[in-house]
Parts: structure tokens; C-alpha cells; sequence
């Protein structure tokens, strides 16, 4: 008997979903960089009970700098936000040893340099959120602040920080 090619799919999807958020994100072909060092007087997480609070990331190392819609696209932007997810997984894990300890993303506020009249914050922030939802599924959707600053240290153009509740 031959199965239906949707059951085909499926089946053969099965083994993602099992998958580690590093084996997803490597399947995605997206790599987790060196966490950045603190730039000021603070650490990068801090553990209460079962919530891991993240401080403020940029992308690692920092590259990129400008301003939403005077020197940056949204492609440009959301590019830049998408790099400050894989940072801030990168200090996930090197906080907890490996990605799998996290149950799920709780909390994101999104900072995004932007020129006033600019008002596409969500789209930029969307790329910090598809990472996360290529790391940890439907775990990776969270509650979402996105809003503009009127400048950002280092001239980043977004800067994310997030709480996680760990398993």
C-alpha cells in the first residue's frame, strides 16, 4: 500500500521536530557565533528560580550600525535583528550548557534605532522572533515589545532583551 505523499511528509518531518534547537537552527543553516563580552558594568543573564532574564544584545561581534529609515532598510534592519537572536542564543548556551534547557521564550523587548517618523519596528523585530521560532517552535513566540530609540550605544541599529523560563 502506498501512503499518501502529505503522510510522506509528515512522517519524514517527525524527526525534526525530536530535533535539538542547535540541530534546527543548524538545518536552517544558521550558525551560533561567540557571545559578546559585556561592554559595561552588568552580566549577560541572570538566573532567578526558573526564569533566565538577558541583558540588552546587539549582533556578535557588532558590525553593523545606522539608523531605521535614514541609513537602513526594514530588509537591513530585520537582517540586523535576525544576527542579535543568534548572539543572544549563543549566550543561552553558553549560560546553560546546550539550547534544550530552555522551555520557552517568555518576554522580548525590541529597540530599534529609528528616525521618528519611521514606524515598521514589528517587521524588523520579526527577524529576531523567526530565529527563535526556528530554535524552539511554537516555544520561541513570545509576548513582544518593539519599539524606537532615538539612538542606541555604538550607533547599533537594534538591541533585544529577553526573558526565558528554563525547563
Amino acid at each position: 500500500m502506498r501512503l499518501p505523499a502529505i503522510l510522506i511528509a509528515l512522517l519524514s518531518a517527525a524527526p525534526a521536530a525530536a530535533a535539538t534547537p542547535e540541530q534546527r537552527l543548524s538545518a536552517a543553516g544558521l550558525l551560533l557565533p561567540a557571545a559578546n563580552a559585556p561592554i559595561g558594568l552588568y552580566v549577560p543573564a541572570a538566573r532567578v528560580g526558573k526564569l533566565l532574564f538577558l541583558a540588552g544584545h546587539t549582533e556578535c561581534p557588532i558590525k553593523a550600525t545606522g539608523t531605521l529609515g535614514v541609513t537602513m532598510t526594514v530588509a537591513q534592519g530585520k537582517a540586523n535583528a535576525a544576527s542579535v537572536a543568534l548572539c543572544m542564543l549563543a549566550t543561552l548556551k553558553a549560560e546553560l550548557g546546550e539550547l534544550s534547557r530552555v522551555k520557552r521564550v517568555v518576554r522580548v523587548m525590541g529597540l530599534v534605532n529609528a528616525a521618528p517618523d519611521f514606524t515598521d519596528h514589528p517587521a524588523v523585530m520579526n527577524g529576531f522572533s523567526e530565529v527563535m521560532v526556528t530554535a524552539f517552535g511554537d516555544a520561541g513566540k513570545a509576548p513582544r515589545t518593539a519599539a524606537g530609540a532615538a539612538s542606541l550605544p555604538r550607533g547599533i541599529p537594534v538591541e533585544v532583551e529577553a526573558i526565558v523560563e528554563l525547563k
